[in-house]
């Protein structure tokens, strides 16, 4: 890497950013969503943009390129472009061990990505969230509690907007609050300032090579803090407590079951640095699952925020879309759209949070991670399975196992679309029943991503007769 590019990596001031990115020859990979924006600033910064896509028809937002001045490589030989630019902005679905990638780093060209940037030169207080399940509700709570304290707030990462292109407008006494996949977080060298992870189990093994390959893209959200950095980790998830002792600054744990947390579960209160901020009773948000989710967000909070600011959220906040979401009565049947569980161990949480045995839609994309944990979880909390997708099979005999062990008969039906999935389980529903879409799986079989999958479950189950 040149002189230049190593001092960039150096200097966190994002007019030296502007300076260096001027008439450099930059490939953002992968036209998303969240490097739209990032590529409307960079030829804003002066940049020769080449825009990088497997899609060989990007839609109106290619004529938009063009009129921008934005060089396209589409279809089966997208990357070849990479090579002959200065810098290169990877997508988070692109492995950054990508042969592409790697050589054009080796002609000397700086890999990097719209959310490493962002934290490098972000000026603000940065609050950054990570984990297998419960990250979306978390980010959102923490957000809520700040903005409710009187800060300005903005959210970004996995939900939210991009906030690249909002550097300029973002002020030091701000706050941001990022989601960060472990895509994200791969190849990233920079941390936020409140680095939380909530939990981890196998996820996203279809990409990443190994669970301690998932593990490692994970820590990156703190590894890179310095002393002043405060790390919030689940004292009750054995993976994240083993973290502890790589943190470079102060680590919160907080815990349901171990009251010497920094933020805790005593009796029915919760607590964080011995204040009480509510009782289980006060709060909206169903399941025990959401209450780990309360106390990581006063963790993260505490020091930043006034414990009554804490205390008004959880007696307001009843929620995000698409996480256990009440979506209709039709003749006593109640349907739920939990369409973010895309993995077993959120689905099993979903599961926890009813009082009874609920008829459960699962299935979908398969991320190469095991379901015996949610057969075993989960067999005794379902009362009929309603099984879909590439994973329906795998799952099936998961369950059969586990029926086999405890002696347990368990009605399994394959259904073959989504649609027949939600007719078919509402078929099976008497009155009183409850009827969850909680996948255990990615979407992406039958959909761009979980939130069309929930909205698509909501119109099927709004035009039920």
């Amino acid at each position: 890497m040149n002189m230049e590019l190593e001092e960039l990596k150096l200097n966190h001031n994002f007019d030296e950013f502007k300076s260096f990115i001027k008439d450099k020859k930059v490939a953002v990979v992968g036209i998303g969503v969240s490097n739209r924006p990032l590529i409307k600033k960079l030829i804003k910064l002066g940049a020769k943009v080449i825009a990088c896509d497997k899609k060989s028809d990007l839609g109106e937002f290619e004529y938009e390129l063009q009129r921008l001045g934005v060089k396209l490589s589409l279809g089966q030989n997208y990357l070849e472009s990479v090579e002959e630019c200065d810098v290169v902005f990877r997508t988070p679905s692109l492995r950054p061990d990508n042969e592409f990638l790697q050589r054009a780093e080796k002609k000397g060209a700086y890999i990097t990505s719209e959310i490493q940037e962002f934290l490098k030169y972000c000026r603000a207080k940065v609050f950054g969230v990570t984990g297998s399940d419960g990250k979306t509700t978390t980010t959102t709570l923490i957000a809520e509690i700040l903005k409710e304290d009187g800060k300005n707030v903005y959210v970004g990462g996995n939900i939210g907007t991009p906030l690249f292109d909002r550097l300029d407008e973002i002020k030091e006494d701000d706050y941001v609050v990022v989601e960060l996949s472990s895509f994200q977080l791969m190849d990233c060298r920079y941390s936020p300032l409140v680095s939380v992870i909530t939990n981890l189990s196998p996820n996203h093994l279809d990409v990443h090579k190994d669970m301690d390959e998932y593990i490692n893209s994970k820590k990156n959200i703190f590894l890179h803090q310095n002393k002043d950095g405060i790390v919030v980790l689940n004292r009750d998830n054995y993976i994240t407590y083993s973290l502890r002792k790589e943190a470079k600054g102060s680590v919160r744990m907080f815990s349901i079951n171990d009251e010497g947390a920094f933020s805790h579960l005593k009796g029915e209160d919760l607590i964080v640095d011995g204040n009480r901020i509510c009782s289980i009773d006060e709060v909206k948000l169903p399941g025990m699952h959401n209450i780990e989710n309360l106390l990581t967000a006063f963790a993260a909070v505490y020091g930043y925020a006034s414990i009554e600011s804490m205390r008004k959220v959880v007696l307001n906040f009843t929620g995000v879309e698409h996480r256990i979401e009440f979506v209709r009565e039709v003749k006593g049947v109640k349907f739920y759209n939990d369409s973010i569980a895309s993995s077993p161990t959120r689905t099993i949480a979903g599961l926890k949070s009813f009082k009874q045995k609920v008829i459960l839609i699962a299935g979908g994309y398969d991320k190469k991670i095991p379901f015996d944990e949610l057969a075993s979880e989960g067999v005794e909390r379902i009362k009929v399975l309603v099984l879909m997708g590439n994973t329906k099979k795998k799952i099936r005999e998961a369950f059969e196992r586990e029926m086999r062990k405890k002696n347990i008969n368990l009605p399994i039906i394959e259904a073959d679309s989504f649609e027949d999935a939600i007719y078919g389980a509402y078929n099976m529903a008497e009155t009183g029943d409850i009827i969850t879409l909680s996948p255990a799986c990615a979407s992406f079989d039958m959909f761009k991503n979980f939130e069309e999958r929930g909205n698509r479950f909501k119109d099927i189950v709004m035009n039920i007769k």
